[in-house]
């Protein structure tokens, strides 16, 4: 009986690590998909918002008339949004389940699209497909990368890497989809094929959204100690003692500076192409282009960080970002050969999807790394909403100070004092990071 003993635990231990890895790798897909799915048919508004503009010089439609930074506030809206909730999120999915945040997030994603479809007003399709959609978007992104890496520990960088390549999946196929149903049925048919679409990716892969059972009783004991009564709006912020530390606030400076230079160039990548003289349909795929070269740089530079250090590695990748900035974006501005400019931006726009996308998939991986798993829910809701506010700030001022260029007609000169502008934020995101990293070291 005393050898028999062993060779049962034994036995019943390799089971119990199967079914880990087995509900590891559901998470892993699921994570991805939601991000997929929500993310990506955000970040496709490109599509919508070059046919907005089309339709602003046309009489009698909803955008009859309006200015592109009006146009633009519909998007921006919508992805500042996705952060600026999170600490609602990141509570939520403590005190109701991942699982039902998710599947609620999913229906009022759905609707968001259905309602944007019969909106015949600027300020509707601001309310839908601006506020809506970013409230159904943080309720389905904000669970994958929150559950995902309290799943993994020698391999989640790696982890991460995967989840948020779904972003760039997302960034390639969607746009494409988008245009061949617009073209064929129209945009507010096509509004209502991806709600449906939407509802259905975001309810199947919201079903394996769970905390690991590691974390259960911590969680329980937690909502136990703050939230004596359950209140939906009732949030509690980070720990005082984390807050005041400066490892802490130097996170939350680079998340600040890198988000509001990290979505200027790719909301104006189109735009700027067709100051180099690419076509109207030329000029999009290059948004396609970077969100493509970011899948494989995520995986592999995730894969590279759980060897090298997170923190290093994001440190790594921010410098790499200002280089590509002000080293490429900056110079192809001011080329005095058309072909010249034409070349610099293809390679900014490579460089800029590889280096630039992998902090967004990095940073949540330094925090549980920096503030331990137990404070990584709510250091992560708080400081995502911090990079959506930096966002709203960002991308605004780096519109002004391309409509306030002295060239009068559409020139790539235009462009750069927001590519100084950029570069300048990421240079000092970089010295953030920097920073981050000596914290880390002293402590």
């Amino acid at each position: 009986m005393n050898r028999q003993l062993p060779q049962m635990l034994v036995i019943d231990d390799s089971q119990s690590n199967l079914r880990y890895d087995l509900q590891s790798v559901l998470i892993l897909v699921s994570s991805t998909g939601l991000v997929f799915t929500a993310c990506g048919i955000s970040f496709a508004f490109g599509v919508y918002q070059e046919l907005y503009d089309s339709m602003s010089s046309i009489p009698n439609t909803p955008f009859t008339g309006a200015t592109p930074a009006q146009i633009d506030l519909i998007g921006t809206l919508a992805i500042a949004l996705m952060t600026i909730g999170a600490p609602f999120t990141t509570t939520w999915i403590k005190q109701y389940s991942p699982r039902r945040v998710v599947w609620s997030g999913g229906l009022i994603y759905s609707v968001a699209l259905l309602l944007a479809s019969f909106s015949y007003t600027l300020w509707q399709f601001l309310l839908t497909q601006g506020f809506l959609l970013g409230i159904g978007t943080c309720m389905a992104y904000m669970p994958s990368v929150t559950v995902g890496p309290t799943w993994f520990s020698l391999h989640r960088g790696l982890a991460m890497g995967i989840i948020l390549s779904g972003t760039g999946i997302g960034g390639v196929i969607w746009p494409l989809a988008f245009r061949s149903l617009i073209a064929r049925i129209g945009f507010r048919n096509t509004l209502r094929a991806t709600s449906g679409i939407s509802f259905i990716l975001i309810s199947i892969f919201g079903a394996f959204i769970r905390w690991p059972a590691s974390q259960m009783s911590r969680i329980q004991a937690e909502n136990r100690a703050i939230l004596l009564s359950p209140n939906m709006f009732r949030i509690p912020l980070v720990d005082w003692r984390v807050a005041r530390t400066r490892r802490f606030i130097a996170h939350a400076l680079g998340a600040a500076l890198q988000s509001a230079a990290y979505y200027t160039p790719i909301f104006f990548f189109a735009s700027y192409a067709r100051t180099l003289g690419y076509s109207q349909a030329t000029s999009a795929n290059f948004i396609a282009i970077s969100n493509a070269a970011s899948v494989p740089s995520r995986i592999i530079i995730g894969h590279a960080a759980d060897r090298m250090g997170r923190l290093n590695t994001m440190l790594l990748t921010t410098l790499l970002s200002a280089v590509a900035v002000l080293g490429i974006w900056f110079p192809s501005s001011n080329s005095s050969q058309e072909s010249g400019g034409k070349s610099l931006f293809i390679a900014f726009t490579i460089c800029y999807g590889v280096f630039a996308s992998a902090y967004i998939s990095l940073f949540p991986t330094t925090l549980v790394e920096t503030f331990g798993i137990q404070n990584f829910a709510s250091v992560n809701g708080v400081l995502y909403m911090v990079r959506g506010f930096a966002m709203l700030l960002g991308t605004p001022v780096a519109g002004l100070l391309i409509r306030s260029s002295n060239y009068q007609k559409p020139d790539p000169r235009n462009y750069g004092n927001t590519s100084i502008m950029v570069g300048a934020l990421f240079s000092a995101a970089t010295i953030a990071v920097f920073w981050a990293r000596l914290e880390g070291s002293l402590s």
